[in-house]
């Protein structure tokens, strides 16, 4: 080999090792350290403030956070009819992200979920339960340009593949970009909330038009990324073709910072809407569905309904009490409550209980 040659490889090398330190240090593992901003104490309840970096970081054991504010080619994935089914959603992150690099699929278990929406002593809040199995849960803050700034929350569990593979071996930037387009729930910079709940039903969501197509996850992303209000998400459904990810039948709660609160169901794949300020995982649209779903999910219900009509409900530590109510460990079933969420829709402010730790709360701000 020539002196040149040996030469231009030891350049090479050089240059890859500081590409790959450079990426390590933007898109890393994070220090939990380096993300707190503040603590404080509300009552008994300590608030850790944090500031989420792009390096993603893990909070405690179970619950990670990190920040994207690249763009993540959910413009093209719409652009090129979206997706029919959780596969199409996997084939096009496995081309146009990860470069055919890894075979994903979604991983198929039954959750379920509360959230109530009220008007607080300064604004509008909405809460929400996750209760599943324990998982590995990543909060997203979504600063992307051209879209809604959001907070969004992901089962990572939900993410799994056909193979040994892990998908908690892949770098953390294309983990992130992973998690953009599986949202259960979230808020973005106008109010807007929404939240996928399960419910116990043997149909689907097959929704087959000429229309674009999404999933249920890829759903929730459109609508914090477009949708200002509960008006405008709906007004964007009904320009897409829905197909319930996991053929589970689901329902979306969307709630908006006027205290508009609605559920868009699916009956025989026909969108329905109704008013209500609570939905837990049983049908709340009138006709031959209503009330199908889980025993268990009638009692969540009315115990939000019955708080909401106290008016006991005023702050977001009164919410954080009230999820805490229908939390699973009430209950004596097998789930547990994987997270709990109060969104402030005034102000922007999020904070989350892990594990049904009701006592440690993480605060964010999506503006």
């Amino acid at each position: 080999m020539s002196k040149q040659n040996k030469l231009f490889i030891i350049i090479l090398l050089i240059i890859m090792m500081i590409g790959v330190l450079i990426f390590h240090h933007f898109y890393g593992q994070g220090n939990r350290n380096d993300i707190v901003a503040d603590s404080r104490k509300e009552g008994n309840d300590n608030l850790t403030v944090i500031e989420p970096t792009v390096k993603m970081t893990e909070l405690e054991n179970g619950l990670s956070i990190v920040r994207y504010d690249d763009d993540y080619g959910f413009y093209q994935f719409l652009s090129q009819g979206g997706a029919s089914s959780d596969q199409e959603l996997v084939s096009f992150l496995s081309d146009q992200i990860l470069l055919g690099k890894v075979s994903l699929a979604t991983n198929q278990n039954i959750f379920g979920c509360s959230t109530l929406s009220v008007k607080g002593k300064d604004g509008y809040l909405f809460g929400r339960n996750f209760d599943w199995q324990e998982c590995d849960a990543m909060i997203v803050l979504s600063h992307s340009p051209g879209v809604y700034a959001s907070l969004s929350t992901v089962n990572m569990d939900f993410i799994s593949t056909g193979t040994s593979f892990d998908i908690n071996t892949l770098p953390p930037q294309l983990q992130s970009t992973i998690s953009l387009y599986v949202p259960l729930d979230g808020m973005n910079e106008k109010g807007l909330c929404v939240s996928v709940n399960m419910i116990q039903d043997s149909d689907s969501i097959e929704q087959n038009t000429s229309k674009p197509d999404l999933t249920t996850t890829s759903a929730v992303r459109l609508l914090l990324n477009q949708a200002a209000n509960v008006d405008e998400a709906i007004a964007l459904l009904e320009q897409y073709d829905l197909h319930a990810s996991m053929n589970m039948m689901v329902h979306f709660a969307l709630s908006d910072s006027t205290g508009k609160s609605k559920v868009v169901e699916y009956i025989d794949n026909e969108m329905v809407v109704t008013n209500t300020p609570v939905v837990t995982n049983f049908y709340l649209s009138e006709g031959e569905k209503f009330g199908i779903g889980t025993s268990q999910s009638h009692v969540r219900y009315q115990i939000l309904m019955d708080a909401i009509q106290n008016s006991s409900i005023q702050s977001m530590n009164d919410v954080k009490n009230v999820l805490d109510s229908v939390s699973k460990d009430n209950f004596g079933e097998f789930e547990s409550t994987e997270w709990s969420i109060v969104f402030n829709q005034s102000n922007g402010e999020v904070r989350y209980y892990h594990r049904e730790n009701y006592q440690q709360g993480y605060v964010f701000y999506i503006n």
